[in-house]
């Protein structure tokens, strides 16, 4: 799951591809090294980078602070675990049944440039002079990108995938699983009105599709952001759902594996 980060028009960019290339080429790449087992996930996203980068180095100013960046969730199943690699602010939810929901996301955008960040969550948003304040925002924060004491994302340093949170279960513990963007978290993280747990039985029982209608309907009841402060009315939002993990690797299952996908 990877969640390009926006680039206001009204800023710099050192790249002439954008960010929906960006993350085109770094997914496709992932998806290919994470099939191999004698590759750790963390290898994997920093030999991606290191790829990408290869990509657009003649061509582009990868120096710059104003490059494309994505966010990074991946799981995978390696023998008889669950391993896993979360970087920057989207969502891994595990169901792991008696032990309860483990959720794991990276938070430490949210620790730095804070004035900039409460100005841009002040309202109306949709307005000029919102706007303007979500771009002093990423202008501040680009200056904080993959810098220790700011945050990490997936861009052109390959070191960033040493800063990941990763981890692995044991398969046998995992009833369900899901990844999300951050605009398909908000319903829990944001607005309140779901548990993890709901959430997690509205992707089983109606889909990830129902998920984001359910977001985009309360968001429409929040035009402004006045009851939930947010830097966009809508934010880009994806979920992918994956059930019956915890069937043994080897043994027939009667119930094949599910997964969903929903933008």
């Amino acid at each position: 799951m990877l969640d390009g980060l926006s680039a206001p028009k009204d800023l710099p960019m050192g790249c002439i591809h954008g960010t929906p290339w960006f993350v085109r080429q770094l997914g496709t790449r992932l998806l290919n090294l994470v099939g191999d087992d004698a590759i750790s996930l963390r290898e994997a996203l920093r030999r991606a980078i290191a790829d990408v980068n290869e990509l657009h180095r003649d061509t582009c100013r990868l120096d710059q602070e104003a490059v494309p960046a994505s966010t990074v969730v991946m799981v995978r199943e390696r023998e008889s675990n669950l391993e896993y690699l979360v970087l920057s602010d989207s969502v891994l939810v595990l169901d792991l049944g008696a032990d309860g929901i483990k959720v794991t996301t990276d938070k430490r955008v949210e620790e730095v440039a804070a004035k900039e960040m409460s100005a841009a969550l002040q309202g109306p948003t949709g307005t000029p002079e919102h706007a303007a304040r979500v771009s002093k925002l990423v202008s501040v924060q680009r200056h904080l990108r993959n810098k220790s004491g700011g945050y990490w994302v997936a861009a052109t340093d390959p070191a960033a995938s040493d800063e990941a949170i990763t981890g692995s279960v044991a398969l046998t513990q995992v009833q369900q699983a899901a990844l999300l963007t951050d605009g398909a978290s908000r319903l829990v993280d944001s607005f309140g009105s779901l548990t993890w747990d709901e959430l997690l039985t509205v992707l089983r029982v109606e889909g990830p599709a129902a998920l984001i209608t359910r977001t985009r309907a309360a968001e429409l009841t929040d035009p402004a952001g006045e009851q939930w402060p947010r830097f966009k009315r809508s934010d880009d939002a994806t979920a992918a759902y994956i059930a019956h993990l915890s069937s043994k690797r080897g043994e027939q299952r009667d119930t094949p594996t599910t997964r969903q996908l929903g933008r």
